[in-house]
């Protein structure tokens, strides 16, 4: 096959690829009831005039299931790390004892379940809306190529297969996250 081709499905496999792994990072930051330090992965701290990303600025631990400890690396970023907390708004009360900042995740209602299961839900038809984009883009540039029908539809066949294979894998991960939401 010519060059062109080749590229096409292969940024094509790229970009699909690569809406998963959004899709994976959105889901880390929906919690499904225990305490992880990636539900605090958004959180941005004013450090020294510039917003930057908590874990730069403290460790984050998870010491059992229902709390999450942050350990500044410096004590006057304490006030700072509360407020980007508060700002990020994930619903979370924290409290510090001079040292560190404490966070008591609270057990999930199954009102809140439900709704985190929507989001996921959410999330993941935005994955798949990715995904058929990407392959509606591959069609249109391989109209644009000079090659035979024949190959032409060949090509649409393949394109069409891998985008069945994300679609399949978005809903693997969408299920596997919702069974952990919902389980109580």
């Amino acid at each position: 096959m010519n060059e062109e081709v080749d590229f096409i499905l292969d940024s094509t496999e790229e970009n699909m690829q690569h809406a998963i792994k959004h899709l994976e990072k959105q889901l880390l930051n929906i919690r499904a009831g225990k305490a992880s330090p990636a539900m605090l992965g958004s959180v941005m701290v004013e450090y020294y005039g510039s917003m930057t990303p908590l874990n730069q600025v403290a460790n984050v631990n998870t010491p059992d299931a229902r709390t999450i400890t942050i350990q500044p690396f410096e004590r006057n970023t304490i006030p700072s790390i509360e407020k980007g907390i508060m700002v990020a708004n994930l619903g979370f009360n924290p409290m510090n004892n001079g040292e560190s900042v404490i966070i008591n995740v609270p057990p999930l209602t199954e009102e809140r379940r439900k709704d985190l299961a929507k989001q996921a839900k959410a999330a993941a038809e935005e994955a798949k809306i990715g995904v058929r984009n990407d392959r509606k883009n591959a069609n249109n540039d391989l109209k644009a190529l000079e090659i035979s029908e024949d190959l032409k539809k060949g090509l649409e066949e393949d394109i069409q297969e891998m985008t069945d294979q994300h679609i399949k894998k978005i809903d693997e991960i969408f299920a596997k996250k919702e069974k952990e939401i919902m389980t109580v």
